[in-house]
């Protein structure tokens, strides 16, 4: 990779600590190690808050970080984050990020969520390819690679988000970006086959490349006891800590359920749920009073790590009809935590399939309070299983799901796409853009109805903000 440029775009970048932000982050500063040059265009740190932190202010800022030139773009912050405000808040990082000169780049990497975003970004690189020959026959564009950490197609139909003409528009969105592509990373394979059977793109340009462990290395056994009085767990009762975003799709009120079960039973469980999102501050009021049920906020890299291994059982928990829509990126972490666990969560979704396959967990039936907890009674009864299910997972992590392993594959992908000719432009390209771009209007059209939105947009600090065209 030495001397490849690379231009990332992304809405999440570090210091966000959850989602895909560690994940975009740490490849970067990867690939800057190999000797390649890259930059990245982001936001502003929002996630999982959804609120710009104080004190960031301005409508773009540059950064040097670990190596990495990064360019943060003001962009629409909803203080509710629906679906549609979140489809909003993604059309305005696009359209910012398109509207900024770019540096010169052999490879534009494009980090879904969020796709409108990377839609965007894709109806600039494929209009430069249609024009370019017009320049200059021999010029060489950058090549187009599609990070796909998400699959929205898959995730309004199963969590039931849209239907109709808006479902098809996300759709063909999603299509379009896809099969715009010169390469298509997945996390998954099972994303790998959604990609290929529903949404036409070549198995040729498909790569499965594995999130992996972002974690550093473990933090002693021997703190475990002082971490627990930290929190506030006691060490005779059964600590089940739920890490990452509480937003919808998490349906983290079957965790307050349970938590409020385990009151009524007197059990020695405690269910923390450490991190934020867009549900928090409902899953704190319906929570309240329930005293096996502790919030915490983010903590920093080395705390998280600690509070992880702290813990007796890591939960996952899910909607029920989630299958493949995504992979929770927790996952990576509770392997590496050596920690058992228990996942609720549909027996045909990608979090159980990975259960599965590590031995590292068990799992019950999503939006089943009582059987969480009883799940959690049967871990916290035989802590010589819990042993085994946790080794079993970190096995799986130390095989399976290494940052080496995982850069190497990315490289590979990048350098094979790395600054193409220039094609012959096609009538059927024209049509294909013609096409995404009245799919991004019909969602657009379709948000803006069911938010109620007014012309005057709001920045994140509640100020009116200014069309987003402006270079910068």
């Amino acid at each position: 990779m030495s001397g490849t440029r690379i231009l990332v775009i992304g809405a999440n970048y570090a210091p966000e600590p959850t989602g895909n932000a560690p994940y975009t982050s740490a490849l970067s500063r990867a690939l800057v190690a190999r000797g390649a040059r890259v930059r990245v265009v982001t936001t502003y740190p929002h996630y999982p808050q959804w609120r710009v932190r104080v004190g960031d202010r301005g409508w773009a800022r540059r950064e040097r970080i670990d190596g990495v030139d990064v360019l943060r773009l003001r962009h629409y912050v909803p203080r509710s984050p629906t679906s549609a405000r979140r489809l909003l808040a993604e059309l305005s990082f696009g359209v910012r990020s398109a509207a900024v000169r770019w540096p010169d780049a052999d490879v534009v990497l494009l980090v879904s969520p969020s796709l409108f975003a990377a839609a965007v970004a894709m109806l600039r690189l494929r209009a430069g390819r249609a024009l370019a020959p017009r320049r200059a026959r021999r010029t060489a564009l950058p090549g187009a690679v599609l990070w796909t950490q998400d699959l929205y197609s898959l995730g309004v139909a199963e969590t039931g988000t849209a239907s109709g003409l808006a479902a098809r528009a996300v759709s063909a969105v999603e299509r379009f970006t896809a099969r715009g592509a010169d390469g298509v990373v997945a996390i998954h394979e099972s994303f790998a086959r959604h990609l290929r059977e529903s949404l036409g793109v070549d198995a040729a340009a498909l790569r499965v490349v594995r999130n992996w462990t972002h974690l550093a290395d473990d933090v002693e056994p021997a703190e475990r006891p002082a971490v627990r009085a930290a929190h506030g767990w006691a060490q005779d009762e059964t600590v089940v800590l739920h890490a990452g975003n509480q937003g919808v799709k998490q349906g983290l009120e079957n965790v307050v359920e349970a938590a409020r079960r385990a009151d009524a039973q007197g059990a020695a469980v405690r269910f923390v749920l450490l991190g934020d999102g867009s549900r928090r501050a409902a899953l704190e009021a319906a929570g309240a009073g329930v005293r096996s049920l502790q919030f915490l906020d983010p903590l920093p890299d080395t705390q998280f790590r600690a509070a992880l291994r702290a813990a007796d059982v890591l939960l996952v928990n899910e909607l029920a009809g989630l299958a493949e829509m995504s992979v929770p990126s927790k996952l990576t972490s509770y392997f590496h935590a050596a920690r058992p666990v228990l996942a609720a969560s549909s027996e045909r979704s990608t979090t159980a399939v990975e259960l599965r396959a590590s031995g590292g967990g068990v799992r019950v039936d999503p939006e089943d309070p009582q059987a969480l907890l009883d799940a959690a009674l049967v871990l916290a009864a035989d802590p010589a299983r819990r042993d085994r299910l946790g080794a079993a997972g970190r096995r799986y992590r130390d095989e399976r799901l290494t940052e080496g392993a995982a850069v190497d594959a990315f490289a590979a992908v990048l350098a094979a796409t790395a600054r193409r000719p220039v094609p012959e432009p096609r009538t059927s390209a024209v049509a294909t853009d013609a096409t995404a771009t009245a799919a991004l209007a019909t969602a657009t059209t379709t948000a803006t109805a069911g938010t109620g939105a007014r012309g005057t947009a709001r920045a994140a600090d509640g100020a009116p903000r200014a069309p987003d065209v402006a270079r910068t």
